[in-house]
């Protein structure tokens, strides 16, 4: 489970560019909650983001995860219990391995280092079976570089390695932002499948208010730092983007001029 409290960040605090980005932050999701985020350009989505996965420190509040306090730790340290996909399908791969060296590092993560093969046959075996869930032919490519691969199928085998070792969260930072429509569909129904067979807690950054009410169990808007909706259960359900739209503009005292967030 993650819970936050009192979270805040402020940067370039004494320079007439501060900037506050999150602004008191309070949330709290379950062991196999999925809550979407979504909010305009500098809401504080990606900060928030990025201050969990601790690529940035936090100036007051704190960071639970599992019941583990991890608002000090460094992201290193971090980075074993949270599975993070970004919006660039080349990061979290090395494109310059094979699918199954990839793979090999990523289920190898937590795991005492000693003298034996890299990659054991039965860890092969494994790779191959889980591949072929995602229904891309990954499964007949395990030798190839992963610079070769498309980006649908990269951001696939990225969800894959942020997930073989079951992490306490999976933070997914506009995952499908750089993918075509066809293939972007195609990922989030992995997403869905893959966050819900495996228990894993998710965090989901997104523009698209559309995603954001089909995904998930829970949906929270930011603006200026803030958490200005929090929508769950049948509110959310009976939800469309227009209802999402006025309760944005009522809440915040703005409306949404990013095009973004009003893709259907």
């Amino acid at each position: 489970m993650l819970k936050i409290e009192g979270l805040c960040k402020t940067f370039d605090k004494d320079s007439a560019y501060r900037k506050l980005a999150l602004d008191n932050i309070n949330l709290s999701l379950d062991k196999c909650g999925f809550v979407t985020v979504i909010g305009g350009n500098g809401a504080g989505k990606s900060t928030l983001a990025n201050c969990i996965a601790g690529v940035y420190e936090v100036d007051k509040g704190r960071i639970m995860l599992d019941s583990i306090d991890v608002t000090y730790y460094p992201e290193y340290k971090r980075s074993r219990l949270i599975g993070r996909v970004f919006q660039d399908p080349s990061l979290g791969t090395a494109c310059n391995m094979t699918v199954e060296e990839n793979l090999a590092i990523a289920y190898s993560k937590g795991k005492p280092r000693g003298l034996r093969p890299g990659i054991r046959k039965r860890d092969v075996e494994y790779f191959r079976e889980r591949l072929s869930v995602l229904g891309l032919g990954l499964e007949d490519r395990l030798t190839e570089k992963v610079g070769l691969l498309s980006g649908g199928q990269r951001q696939a085998l990225t969800l894959l390695l942020a997930t073989i070792i079951k992490p306490k969260l999976l933070i997914l930072d506009e995952h499908t932002a750089a993918l075509d429509p066809y293939t972007a569909k195609k990922v989030l129904k992995l997403t869905r499948e893959m966050a819900a067979q495996n228990e894993i807690c998710t965090l989901m950054i997104t523009h698209n208010m559309k995603a954001a009410l089909e995904l998930g169990t829970r949906t929270v808007m930011m603006h200026e730092g803030r958490i200005v909706l929090d929508i769950q259960g049948a509110e959310r359900d009976a939800m469309t983007v227009e209802g999402l739209i006025r309760k944005f503009s009522d809440k915040s005292g703005s409306g949404l001029y990013n095009d973004k967030m009003l893709l259907k």
